[in-house]
């Protein structure tokens, strides 16, 4: 089986393959200060609740954002797991995919393992947007080129900033987008404002790119806000949750197979 993890400012996600099927996955909460043997602790737990044997685990492949992550991973890999972990980069990935960033190793990784899923399964020019900490627009040629793309505060964290700066308006717990656009009170107009605000952006950037992009391009989200938003949204087409993970095994695969 396979163990891939994705470590996000916020949340790390972990699932585990067998083979091509993703058996199991969690999203926990990034936590910087812990231990190899904490998190060992806790990987655990995890794999005891499904009835999942971490003996059979023969492979594992990290992307993180989170330097911290880097050294607790590994050394939980190599000490209770007994694998060294593949970690992505732009050169582990190069022979996937062409990164035409000036500096390719300032692209996240995620977003260049999201990028190779997607491509692998769409095989067209496309923009995935993934709302994480932060909300960013990866740009994918027809040929399967990394272009570029764009960074935006994140949904929560421009909520957040929202809150602690207005004093006087009230915190608001987005599960769902209200029945209109123009609020009768002050938190259906904070909740509209959040979350068809965020659509009109997306929906905006996504017009800019794609008429630099002179395509069509297919338009994908992903990331834990990707359904709330994408219901506002008129340019999102598909939600695909599993990308990152699923990129994450196309890599390991590529890597294993030597081409």
């Amino acid at each position: 089986m396979l163990l891939v993890i994705d470590v996000g400012n916020t949340n790390t996600v972990i699932g585990v393959y067998n083979d091509d099927t993703l058996e199991q996955d969690w999203r926990i909460r990034t936590i910087r200060d812990t231990t190899a043997d904490e998190f060992n602790i806790l990987a655990n737990s995890l794999f005891a609740d499904k009835n999942l044997e971490r003996e059979k685990i023969t492979k594992t492949i990290i992307s993180s954002v989170v330097p911290s992550a880097v050294p607790i991973l590994n050394a939980f890999c190599e000490r209770y797991l007994k694998l060294t972990p593949t970690w992505i980069n732009p050169d582990s990935v190069k022979k996937l995919m062409p990164i035409l960033y000036n500096n390719p190793n300032e692209v996240g990784p995620d977003r260049i393992v999201n990028a190779i899923a997607a491509y692998a399964i769409y095989k067209t020019a496309m923009i995935i947007i993934d709302f994480g900490t932060a909300t960013t627009f990866d740009v994918i040629s027809s040929k399967g080129e990394y272009l570029g793309g764009a960074i935006v505060p994140g949904v929560m964290i421009s909520s957040e900033a929202l809150f602690q700066k207005a004093s006087r308006l009230p915190r608001v717990e987005i599960f769902k987008a209200p029945g209109r656009v123009i609020g009768k009170d002050t938190i259906e107009s904070i909740k509209s404002g959040i979350i068809y605000g965020n659509a009109a952006m997306v929906d905006g950037m996504v017009e800019r790119m794609a008429k630099e992009m002179e395509t069509k391009p297919k338009i994908l989200a992903t990331g834990g806000l990707a359904p709330l938003i994408a219901g506002a949204s008129h340019t999102i087409e598909k939600i695909e949750q599993s990308l990152t993970l699923d990129g994450l095994k196309i890599i390991s695969n590529f890597i294993e197979n030597g081409s």
